[in-house]
């Protein structure tokens, strides 16, 4: 499967912002803007995430989903306060290419089963917070609401029982990566692709250009930034460029 960029816009009070390990958040622009930017810059595709919308007890918020679906030419993938079929059908009437669940899952791991039953495999991807700890077997442990509550659940038993269920793909994002540009966290990329079936993106922690191709390394088939395209410290086209000098098959810019 081809390589895929996927920029991804994390939500809160309406606007994108960008935090360090899942903290210190600061503005990072309009939605809407931040989507027509990153469809032009030859993305293949994109991620909305509403990061509040669990810990604040609502759905996402509808009106900027379709507000970013009239400008998207890409597929674009929604999470946030998706707890059950009903609010996924709503995010995708919305607009919505695909649904992104993360405590809900956890919490009723049916609804997986549910939502690939009503909507197809292919349009339900599970994110998994995790964070680094020495007490579980696999050195990490699941983490929700936000990255907010510790769940005593290891995080690479979570990916196998996820896979179950049928999801598509795999949302894997380290705590301890997370907005330091110090590279993805490769040995938890690397565990749950060796006991899924499942795509698994990489997510948390790319600063440079050589981060990507590790990730893509230990068996990620869509490589999730946020600030380093935010804040223009690398770009679509140069990452692509970067990939296939080192013989990775990633998608053609659509620019």
């Amino acid at each position: 499967m081809k390589v895929r960029i996927m920029p991804c816009l994390d939500m809160q009070g309406g606007r994108v912002v960008k935090g360090v390990r899942f903290v210190d958040i600061r503005d990072a622009g309009d939605p809407v803007e931040c989507c027509r930017a990153y469809c032009a810059a030859g993305a293949d595709e994109i991620g909305l995430l509403d990061i509040t919308a669990t810990v604040e007890g609502r759905a996402t918020m509808l009106e900027v989903v379709r507000k970013v679906a009239e400008v998207a030419t890409l597929p674009f993938t929604v999470g946030g306060g998706i707890k059950d079929v009903a609010t996924a059908a709503d995010v995708l009437g919305a607009g919505a290419t695909k649904v992104s669940t993360s405590s809900a899952a956890f919490r009723s791991p049916t609804v997986i089963r549910d939502m690939v039953k009503e909507f197809g495999r292919d349009r339900v991807t599970v994110a998994i917070d995790a964070a680094a700890n020495p007490a579980m077997p696999s050195g990490y442990e699941v983490f929700i609401d936000g990255g907010r509550t510790a769940t005593g659940a290891d995080a690479i038993d979570w990916a196998k029982r996820v896979d179950g269920f049928g999801a598509a793909t795999i949302l894997p994002t380290s705590k301890s990566t997370d907005g330091v540009r110090t590279g993805y966290d490769l040995p938890l990329i690397r565990r749950i692709k060796e006991v899924t079936s499942a795509e698994v993106v990489a997510s948390g922690g790319a600063g440079k250009l050589e981060h990507f191709l590790q990730a893509v390394e230990a068996g990620a088939t869509i490589l999730l930034a946020a600030s380093v395209f935010h804040f223009n410290v690398i770009s679509i086209p140069d990452l692509k460029a970067f990939l296939r000098s080192r013989g990775v098959d990633v998608v053609a810019s659509r620019i």
